[in-house]
């Protein structure tokens, strides 16, 4: 677990220096189970995701994302939430400490098959029952929680 430790309204955090755009995605099979994966630099499970290249946008970006760290081809087909909170930073070991900046978009499986990636040391569908659990970030059980409240409109925070 090296690379990556993330603080959560922590008053000891490191101060921001970074702002990067990035995003993830909710996906949902037929059982209600979610997407995810086990990261490999935090051992923590998470929305598979990440941050945006030069020349594509934010849903391409979580498009590729979900491919490259799970094998799975989504297309996205709707909008969670976007997740700003200056309260969250993500120091990493060359010295970036990164604000969050996530959009989480929800997503629908459309090919491709589970596989793990360099990203990741385990990927799955999971049974919401076995959240609590497992090892799991307060930023990522908190879009969790806003998909299981059935919100009619995404967060805006």
């Amino acid at each position: 677990m090296t690379g990556r430790r993330d603080y959560y309204h922590d008053p000891d955090a490191p101060a921001a220096n970074s702002l990067v755009p990035g995003g993830s995605a909710l996906v949902v099979d037929g059982d209600g189970r979610v997407l995810m994966q086990r990261r490999a630099d935090s051992g923590n499970w998470a929305l598979p995701g990440g941050t945006m290249d030069i020349g594509e946008t934010l849903g391409e970006c979580i498009v590729r994302e979900v491919r490259e760290e799970t094998g799975l081809a989504i297309t996205v087909i709707g909008l969670l939430g976007i997740y700003t909170d200056p309260g969250h930073v993500i120091a990493y070991a060359d010295g970036e400490v990164r604000q969050e900046f996530n959009v989480t978009y929800l997503g629908r499986v459309v090919g491709g098959s589970v596989a793990v990636s360099d990203e990741s040391t385990d990927v799955r569908f999971v049974d919401p029952a076995e959240f609590d659990d497992m090892p799991i970030h307060e930023s990522v059980r908190l879009r969790l929680r806003h998909y299981a409240e059935r919100r009619t409109s995404p967060y805006l925070g």
